[in-house]
């Protein structure tokens, strides 16, 4: 199993990591996504933010933008992060299920960053 996690607004995936303030977690089951709810992020700091996800036991962070800071924090702290990703939040994770996440970056973006095959 894998939790995921996606920062998120109003069913989207959030358009920039630093300041979101919420992710939706999920954990990558057999083939299938289970929806697990909300977690609050309260801290903009990048450590902070990386040992609340971590210890969430998140594996992988779906986003949009992400500042270099933030996405070293999450790195280190064992967290892959798939950026550059736009669309409604169900959809994307769903993409992410069935390995076709790459419908879904975002325009102008042809593989940069997110390093994930999906």
């Amino acid at each position: 199993m894998t939790k995921i996690a996606i920062p998120h607004w109003q069913g989207r995936v959030s358009p920039v990591f630093d300041v979101a303030g919420r992710v939706a977690l999920a954990e990558f089951v057999s083939g299938g996504v289970l929806r697990h709810g909300d977690l609050l992020l309260g801290s903009e700091d990048p450590q902070a933010r990386s040992v609340v996800l971590a210890s969430t036991g998140v594996k992988v962070l779906i986003c949009g933008a992400i500042s270099c800071c933030y996405e070293l924090a999450l790195t280190a702290a064992g967290i892959e992060v798939i950026s550059q990703i736009c669309g409604e939040t169900d959809r994307v994770l769903h993409a992410y299920a069935e390995g076709r996440l790459s419908y879904y970056r975002m325009p102008g973006c042809r593989g940069c960053h997110g390093r994930s095959g999906h």
